[in-house]
């Protein structure tokens, strides 16, 4: 079976409104698919089922499963023309009067949030916001899918789809854990700044502090269930058009003890989509971000898979996404928010980050 005969199995499954995920990981160049073969509502029960999971930021969404024994499942090598990065591709900006409103309402979010943490509620906060795009209507998920494949060789790439829920689709560039038998991996990653041509940049404090927090936050609650803890150095790591500081994480899970669930449980949402303290930061952004994050910040991926013979888990944190409609995008972005912050910088911040997903519309 070749690309194109997945790409029509899921223009099938489009028409027959039938749920599906397909995906690319990181660095490589299969493409794998998961075709579930009813149109119900399956959510995920304590992560132990076989399949693909998609979970919101907080429970006021389902979390869902695509299970692996209610699909077909599928895996192609991506031919290498597929994979080559030849796209002329363009911003348009949203009209400017939305702009500015939506520039001084992010604005005062964060001062507020600065004004918060310096009042010793919590030590950072990541705030958010979300931008619709208006796009062709003959621009469809599948293709902006194969655009985020060849822009985005570096990054986590899906289009999930479910009737009840919608289309999204992301390249992320995190791991929230990879478990494979008992091989544990997860990543710190914070700071952004625009990549312009070298991975030779100096990082402001503001930004190594924040790393500094997530890593701590990540080693601290994993010691309870990972053996051999091993922290690697923090290092300038590119995703697309931007540059952040990533820490590695390894070791080995406790399972005869402990699963996925428990390590799901401690880390998400972690502090580099949420905040610190995890529960009054959660508490701030829910009350204070005036809409609603849905599954951004959430996370997905492969959950008790069994890919070459080995049982894999295989999440990652839900950034770099969008909700797509008929006539539009939904963008999400955010940015991690300090006692050293500038509002008028975490502003442009976002505004980096939507060109991620932006080129890919136009």
């Amino acid at each position: 079976m070749g690309i194109e005969d997945i790409y029509a199995k899921i223009k099938n499954h489009t028409e027959q409104q039938l749920p599906f995920v397909i995906y690319r990981k990181a660095g490589s160049n299969v493409l794998q698919a998961l075709l579930q073969q009813d149109n119900m509502v399956h959510e995920s029960q304590g992560f132990l089922t076989s399949g693909f999971v998609f979970a919101p930021f907080s429970n006021n969404h389902k979390t869902i499963i695509i299970p692996t024994k209610k699909s077909e499942y599928y895996s192609v090598v991506i031919p290498e023309q597929e994979l080559e990065r030849n796209l002329q591709t363009s911003v348009i900006k949203s009209n400017a009067e939305e702009d500015k409103e939506a520039r001084e309402k992010h604005i005062l979010l964060v001062e507020d949030g600065i004004k918060t943490i310096k009042s010793g509620s919590f030590k950072k906060v990541v705030l958010s916001r979300k931008e619709e795009v208006f796009k062709s209507d003959s621009l469809s998920a599948v293709k902006v899918f194969q655009r985020l494949i060849k822009k985005y060789s570096n990054a986590f790439v899906y289009l999930w789809y479910h009737p009840e829920i919608g289309t999204w689709l992301g390249a992320t560039p995190e791991t929230l854990i990879s478990v494979k038998k008992t091989n544990f991996f997860t990543m710190a990653l914070a700071g952004t700044q625009p990549y312009r041509g070298t991975m030779n940049v100096n990082w402001k404090d503001k930004e190594l502090v924040e790393q500094s927090m997530v890593t701590s936050f990540l080693v601290k609650e994993l010691s309870f269930f990972i053996k051999d803890l091993k922290v690697s150095e923090t290092y300038t790591y590119r995703a697309g058009t931007l540059l952040h500081l990533r820490t590695d994480i390894r070791g080995y899970l406790d399972i005869k003890n402990h699963g996925v669930r428990d390590v799901i449980k401690i880390l998400h949402p972690t502090p580099a989509v949420c905040g610190l303290p995890k529960n009054q930061s959660k508490f701030y952004i829910l009350n204070n971000e005036s809409y609603d994050r849905k599954y951004y910040t959430g996370f997905l991926g492969e959950v008790n898979m069994d890919l070459d013979s080995v049982i894999q888990s295989n999440i990652f944190v839900n950034l770099r996404c969008m909700e797509f409609k008929k006539e539009k995008a939904v963008l999400y972005i955010g940015g991690g928010v300090t006692k050293d912050s500038d509002p008028q910088k975490e502003w442009e911040e976002t505004v980096k980050k939507t060109e991620t997903m932006k080129k890919v519309l136009f």
